[in-house]
């Protein structure tokens, strides 16, 4: 059986951070219903282009094994369903601004009035406490005060820059998830339900572990390095004769390695190099030296002789690249899924395996209001009243 078989969430969230959290969820086996906004739905459906098959690709992407209801709630019997369908689940998870849901009459308060063991999960751009709580969150705001723009891209004399993926909405998702999760096991032990409260901004400062244990320790923030890496070396992307491949030589035992491959261990001997001290204070006269060597052959035949002798490397994907690489098709992490309007559509798998738990086999993303009769039968309502949700618009 899936881990999270029978757990209940509804989806109040949309575009990326809220929709990666259901998106594990759904795949750990919960029934999550994405609750999308009448008109319009999830705002990911106007990112275009791409599409397939005029459906937004990117709400195919984040949406998939969800069942989805479209829902007025700003209307009062909207939120009278909302309301119903609270009574019979385990989790809220919503990325609305700090106050909405208690606009709403939806808040926490009342949500637990409704059902005590309620889980309510928010996702926002700085937390709900601070003085930034009343501020909107954005991936790219977030990169850039959680200091890791400060250590993104060449070097200091550069434009800051992004790291490519939306990196704190994804990550503050799968916060989410954890966090919901531990309130779950919380709940088994107490039969209490909680708020939990995770933020981009947050999501943004744990990827500076190792800049920050520099930062802490010396008061000096550390810029950006390009592909090398804060403590070691070589640790980084070099050029060979055709293409760029990355090399992990991040302690003595692979420095050596490295040296034994490209047939340079009179490199050791120089006390330049021989620690990884001296290496990282010496590391643009080092790159220089490896450049003349890695030039010389081309990035397969680099490979193949790294593989060999046991030396961390890989070479540089496209996305692409990575869709047709071998280990990502036997651990079957670029699948396909259908959508009743889309057909079909690549999708990432789930990265997360185990022995004994199932996972979900995954479906489509739903279309607005796909499943919206569905899901009010569940909650108990009959055809007639759903009928007369759909005629005053309280539902699509």
């Amino acid at each position: 059986m899936a881990s999270l078989k029978g757990i209940r969430v509804l989806e109040m969230a949309q575009i990326m951070a809220g929709p990666t959290c259901g998106l594990l969820l759904a795949d750990l086996g919960a029934e999550v219903i994405k609750i999308e906004k009448t008109p319009g739905g999830d705002d990911t459906r106007n990112f275009l282009p791409p599409d397939v098959n005029g459906v937004s690709a990117a709400y195919l992407m984040m949406n998939r094994n969800k069942k989805g209801i479209a829902l007025n709630l700003k209307d009062k019997e909207g939120i009278e369903i909302f309301k119903t369908m609270i009574k019979n689940s385990d989790v809220v998870l919503e990325n609305f601004r700090k106050g909405t849901l208690e606009k709403l009459g939806i808040g926490y308060d009342t949500m637990s009035k409704i059902n005590p063991k309620i889980i309510l999960c928010e996702i926002s751009g700085y937390g709900r406490t601070g003085p930034y709580a009343n501020k909107g969150g954005f991936d790219l705001v977030a990169q850039g005060m959680s200091g890791l723009m400060s250590i993104t891209g060449e070097d200091k004399n550069k434009p800051p820059m992004k790291v490519g993926a939306p990196l704190t909405d994804i990550t503050a998702g799968l916060l989410a998830a954890n966090g919901i999760l531990a309130a779950l096991i919380h709940r088994d032990k107490t039969g209490e339900g909680q708020k939990v409260d995770t933020s981009l901004y947050e999501a943004g400062i744990v990827h500076t572990y190792w800049q920050s244990a520099i930062a802490g320790a010396t008061g000096v923030s550390p810029g950006p390095l390009g592909s090398a890496h804060p403590l070691t070396a070589p640790y980084q992307a070099f050029k060979t004769k055709d293409k760029w491949i990355t090399i992990g030589a991040s302690n003595q035992n692979t420095w050596l390695m490295l040296l034994k491959a490209i047939n340079r261990q009179d490199l050791n001997e120089d006390e330049k190099f021989s620690t990884n001290s001296s290496r990282k204070e010496n590391l643009n006269e080092l790159v220089e030296i490896l450049n003349k060597e890695f030039i010389k052959k081309p990035s397969q035949e680099w490979l193949k002789i790294f593989d060999e002798n046991g030396l961390p490397c890989g070479p540089i994907n496209s996305i692409t690249d990575m869709f047709k690489d071998p280990q990502t098709i036997e651990r079957e992490m670029i699948i396909e899924v259908n959508n009743k309007k889309a057909g079909a559509s690549k999708a990432i798998g789930m990265p997360i395996k185990f022995s004994k738990s199932k996972t979900e086999k995954s479906k489509g993303a739903p279309d607005l209001g796909e499943h919206t009769r569905e899901i009010m039968k569940t909650f108990g309502y009959k055809d007639e009243d759903i009928d007369e949700f759909y005629n005053k618009k309280i539902i699509l």
